[in-house]
């Protein structure tokens, strides 16, 4: 396996714990709820509804047009990431497959929950967040590492995978890819278990990797925001430069090797060596982390 060239062990942004708080409700893989919904940190599950509250299932006729104009260079993508995705969009059910998914992560979790907030004693047990040095997303969701609450004697005789997240979980299982975002990311021995933890997720095909043709979450909803910017331009209608590339903007960094990609080259970076950037964090990142450029 490879190692990780990324040491981050940030200092001046050390997440803040929020304590413990009680379990509510699940409403999807990647946002269990306490007394706010939780977005959680470094993973992203397959979309149980989007855009907005509609059925991903919905966008099957949407995407397997999306590959046909990808095939016949309509599309602003370059040639490299066409060819990755357009199998993915050609089968006619993408958006079904998502959504299949989807429900599958997200009973995987309750599943975990319902094992992991149990203490031997049949109680049950409250969970510890850690949030992020942002700390609400757009949504207004706690951005956070999500964890059964252990007590120091347990904590003693427990390893750091005995110990892990819900977030590093869901990875585990396969339902859930990897998802760090710069500045957000975890520290060194732990972003070496959650690099460990998605390789052999999906080398071993558990969860969504079962199936060749899945997009990741993030990966559905940037071939939604593509269908509708082609769609633009396959009506003739003005688009400007920003909506034209602006459906993928993240970059993106394979943690193994420093290298910075270009939005639309994060598919030479295998998913379990991902690490994201958005555009106004790009010069803080290549310097704290010392990023060389890719191909």
């Amino acid at each position: 396996m490879s190692k990780i060239a990324i040491f981050w062990d940030p200092k001046g942004i050390e997440l803040d714990s929020l304590g413990t708080k009680k379990y509510l409700r699940a409403t999807d893989g990647d946002t269990p709820y306490v007394s706010i919904p939780i977005r959680m940190l470094s993973i992203d599950t397959p979309e149980v509804h989007y855009p907005g509250n509609q059925k991903p299932s919905k966008q099957d006729e949407k995407l397997a047009q999306l590959a046909e104009w990808i095939q016949a260079g309509k599309s602003p993508v370059n040639s490299g990431l066409a060819q990755y995705i357009h199998p993915k969009l050609s089968s006619g059910t993408a958006g079904s497959l998502q959504e299949e998914q989807g429900l599958q992560a997200s009973d995987h979790f309750k599943k975990l929950v319902d094992e992991k907030l149990v203490k031997p004693n049949g109680k049950k047990r409250d969970i510890f967040l850690r949030a992020a040095d942002q700390h609400f997303d757009q949504y207004g969701r706690l951005l956070a590492y999500v964890a059964p609450s252990y007590n120091a004697n347990e904590l003693a005789i427990m390893s750091r995978k005995q110990r892990a997240t819900f977030n590093l979980l869901m990875v585990d299982s396969g339902w859930a890819a990897p998802f760090p975002i710069y500045p957000s990311i975890p520290s060194y021995p732990d972003l070496v278990l959650l690099q460990e933890i998605a390789k052999d997720a999906q080398d071993n095909k558990r969860g969504a990797w079962q199936e060749p043709l899945m997009l990741t979450g993030y990966e559905f909803r940037m071939c939604v925001k593509l269908y509708e910017v082609t769609k633009k331009l396959v009506d003739g209608k003005k688009v400007s430069s920003n909506e034209r590339y602006g459906w993928v903007t993240r970059y993106c960094v394979d943690m193994t090797t420093r290298k910075i990609f270009y939005p639309q080259n994060y598919h030479k970076v295998p998913s379990y060596n991902r690490i994201f950037i958005w555009p106004d964090d790009l010069s803080e990142a290549v310097g704290k982390m010392n990023l060389v450029p890719g191909e």
